[in-house]
């Protein structure tokens, strides 16, 4: 009887974490702004033909290099982050070898290092949920093949310092480091929050991933971006399929990088909705951690599954992150635009009071 390789029989499924579409959607951090209108007006004007020839990646792909300053051998775009992150594991990670990060964090590192047959090997943050750097450090061996690192963190909201993160790549010169900035767009004027690209140049085993998901409003066209030193891109380039990004998302690209005042502008917004949130917390009394992209993780108690059924019979959807490691009773809220804020705020003192009492 035909079966699969045994780290794939072990694996538990990974379904979709949208479970309803109705309400507002403030679980899955997406953009609740949309896209930029140029994205709109280039969508409105593909033609026929436009959708019947295969895509062209590599224009896309100098358009992304030129707009990070980094050379176009440098960038591998992808099939939104998620097959990023699939390339570089599957291209660094085989049986037996060490997948290194820290919990909690992005549930894909563990599913796919364990897809491959490696060793998965979590660190646990401390009370802060900060990165933990010591335990890092200490934690690197020969075996050491694949470091992933969200920065800032999903779901914490936290940001590790470039000079933490510059220890690491330093300290583990024969494993990939790969750092997930999915959510740096978001980030504030905290020196803790650099962007590791121009670090590249020195450091041939990092790799920095990005996402037009979040501050693009681009989550439904899933394109994604992997940059890295050349030669090892080159490497990741032949596991790569030729058309994996369609060219509907490649079309869209040049107005959404263009449009820098639309990316300003929802990203100040953002800011200033988790800063709100921030001050309701304050005011309620609960415990949340200080956020550097476009959601807040929150503390609500024991009775966190009655909250996210309050705030769901509000119209409003929120992500209960129990199961996160060291996130017992939080919630994360993802922030959304001034207008649906306000009726946030109130749902969350409603269902705030409301599980109280129960």
């Amino acid at each position: 009887m035909l079966k699969p390789r045994e780290s794939i029989a072990r694996l538990s499924p990974y379904h979709s974490p949208i479970t309803s579409r109705a309400g507002l959607s403030l679980d899955l951090n997406e953009s609740m702004a949309g896209c930029s209108a140029r994205v709109l007006a280039r969508l409105r004007s593909l033609s026929a033909a436009d959708l019947s020839l295969y895509p062209q990646r590599e224009a896309g792909e100098r358009l992304v290099a030129n707009f990070l300053s980094i050379a176009p051998e440098q960038v591998l775009l992808t099939n939104g982050m998620d097959e990023a992150l699939s390339l570089v594991f599957t291209t660094y990670l085989g049986p037996g070898d060490e997948l290194l990060f820290a919990d909690p964090t992005f549930v894909m590192y563990p599913m796919l290092g364990e897809a491959l047959g490696a060793q998965v090997v979590r660190l646990q943050s401390g009370d802060d949920l900060a990165l933990p750097i010591v335990d890092f450090l200490a934690r690197i061996s020969p075996r050491t093949r694949v470091i992933a690192i969200a920065n800032p963190n999903n779901p914490t909201g936290l940001a590790a310092s470039r000079a933490d993160l510059l220890k690491i790549a330093e300290a583990a010169p024969n494993a990939a480091v790969l750092i997930d900035e999915a959510y740096f767009e978001f980030c504030g004027a905290a020196l803790t929050c650099r962007t590791m690209i121009p670090d590249l140049a020195r450091h041939p085993n990092l790799f920095v991933a990005r996402t037009f998901s979040k501050a693009y409003g681009l989550a439904g066209l899933r394109l994604g971006v992997l940059t890295g030193a050349a030669e090892q891109i080159d490497y990741l380039r032949r596991l790569s399929l030729p058309f994996n990004v369609n060219a509907v998302a490649l079309a869209c690209l040049e107005g959404a990088l263009a449009d820098r005042a639309f990316v300003s502008e929802h990203v100040a917004q953002v800011k200033r909705g988790r800063e709100r949130l921030a001050e309701l917390f304050d005011e309620l009394g609960l415990r949340f951690w200080p956020s550097q992209t476009n959601f807040v993780l929150v503390r609500v108690g024991a009775k966190v599954k009655a909250f996210v059924e309050s705030m769901q019979r509000r119209g409003i959807l929120v992500r209960d992150s129990s199961a996160n490691s060291g996130c017992d009773g939080c919630v994360r809220i993802t922030v959304g635009t001034p207008k649906q804020m306000d009726g946030v705020f109130q749902a969350i003192r409603e269902a705030a009071a409301e599980t109280r009492r129960s």
